[in-house]
C-alpha cells in the first residue's frame, strides 16, 4: 500500500452501510490536483427521449461501490495501491436546460483534464460522454471502445433536435472528437428505426460488432480486434449498461433483451489491460427502473473493472518514469 495514495475505507472496521456515500468508499476531494484517476459523477439526463431517470444513476452507483474491495480477484490489481484515486463529486448541471448542462459537464472535465488526471464517470445518460469527449480530446481526436446495445450516431430527434442520448458519437465525430477509423462499438442489437440506420456510422469507418457477432466470436477474439482498432494510441472507453441483458440490469431507460451477461462483460473489460485509456464512463444507470440496486451494481462494479486497468496503467507509467 503506498501511504501518500488514498485509501477506500475497510469494511471491517467501519460497515459498508455507514459513513459517507463516496465511490468506492473513496475520500471526496474539491480538486484533482495530485490525483492520477478522479471518479466523477454526471447526474444528468437532459438527453433522454423516453424513461428518464439516469440523472440518479451516480448516486446509486456510490451506495452499490461500497461493495467493491481492495484488490481484483482475477487480476490481482490492487488500485488504490497503484494510484491516486479519490472521489471528485458530482459536476456541475443544469436539469432544465439541455446547452448549458452540456456547457457544464464539459467544465467541470476540462478541470480533471488539465491536471492531467484520468476522469472515470458515471452517468447520466450517454449524452453525457459528449461532453467529456469534448474536454478529453481537446488536443487532438481519440479513438473509442463502445459497448452498448445502441450505435447512438442517429442525427435528430422531433424534429431538428441533434441533441440526444442516441446521438452523441454522431456530434462527437462531426466536433473532431472521435478518429472513426479507431472507434469500435460491441454488443449493437434490438430493432431499429430504419434498414440503413447504421449506414453513416459504417461509412464513416465506424466498426459494429452486433451481438450475434459477439456470441459467434467470443470476448477474447472481439477483445483483440478492439485492441487492435484502439492501435495504441489515446483512447476512450464507454460502456452503456444496456449492452448488459436487462435479466441482470433492468433499471436503464432502453433495455434490449439479449444482451452480455455482467461475466462476458467484466471479462471484455479485463481484456483492455494495456489500452491507452485516456477516459472512461459507465452510462444509462436509472435507479426508478431498478430492481433491488442489481443495475446500479453492475455498473459500480463495471467502474471497478475499469478503475482496476486504468489504475495497471498508471503503476507501469510511474514503474517506467521512475526508473528511466
Amino acid at each position: 500500500m503506498n501511504a501518500a495514495f488514498y485509501q477506500p475505507v475497510d469494511a471491517a472496521v467501519v460497515p459498508r452501510f455507514a459513513g459517507l456515500s463516496t465511490f468506492m468508499r473513496l475520500p471526496a476531494v474539491a480538486s484533482p490536483v495530485g490525483l492520477d484517476i478522479a471518479l466523477a459523477g454526471i447526474p444528468w439526463d437532459g438527453g433522454t427521449t423516453n424513461r428518464a431517470g439516469a440523472r440518479h444513476g451516480p448516486r446509486e452507483m456510490r451506495n452499490q461501490s461500497s461493495l467493491m474491495r481492495r484488490v481484483h480477484h482475477v487480476s490481482k490489481v490492487a488500485p488504490f495501491s497503484l494510484a491516486n484515486i479519490a472521489d471528485m463529486g458530482d459536476v456541475s448541471v443544469n436539469p432544465i436546460d439541455l446547452q448549458d448542462g452540456l456547457a457544464r459537464i464539459e467544465a467541470g472535465m476540462a478541470e480533471i483534464v488539465a491536471a492531467g488526471v484520468l476522469p472515470l464517470c458515471a452517468g447520466g445518460d450517454h449524452l453525457t460522454t459528449l461532453p467529456v469527449l469534448r474536454a478529453v480530446a481537446r488536443a487532438r481526436p481519440v479513438g473509442l471502445i463502445h459497448f452498448d446495445a445502441h450505435s447512438d450516431t442517429n442525427d435528430t430527434y422531433f424534429g431538428q433536435n441533434p441533441y440526444t442520448h442516441g446521438t452523441p458519437f454522431r456530434r462527437a465525430i462531426e466536433e473532431g472528437l472521435l478518429d472513426p477509423r479507431r472507434v469500435i462499438q460491441i454488443g449493437i442489437r434490438g430493432s431499429i428505426y430504419d434498414p440503413d440506420e447504421h449506414g453513416w456510422a459504417r461509412e464513416q469507418g465506424i466498426r459494429i460488432i452486433y451481438m450475434e457477432e459477439f456470441v459467434r466470436r467470443g470476448s477474447a477474439d472481439v477483445m483483440a480486434e478492439a485492441r487492435d482498432v484502439a492501435g495504441g494510441q489515446p483512447t476512450y472507453v464507454t460502456f452503456d449498461i444496456d449492452s448488459l441483458d436487462p435479466s441482470v440490469a433492468p433499471g436503464t431507460g432502453t433495455p434490449e433483451i439479449g444482451g452480455f451477461t455482467t461475466r462476458e462483460a467484466q471479462e471484455m473489460l479485463r481484456l483492455l489491460d494495456g489500452v491507452d485509456i485516456v477516459g472512461a464512463d459507465v452510462v444509462e444507470v436509472s435507479p426508478p427502473f431498478d430492481v433491488g440496486g442489481m443495475t446500479a451494481l453492475a455498473g459500480a462494479t463495471m467502474m471497478f473493472e475499469l478503475l482496476c486497468v486504468m489504475a495497471a496503467n498508471v503503476g507501469r507509467r510511474r514503474a517506467t518514469e521512475g526508473g528511466a
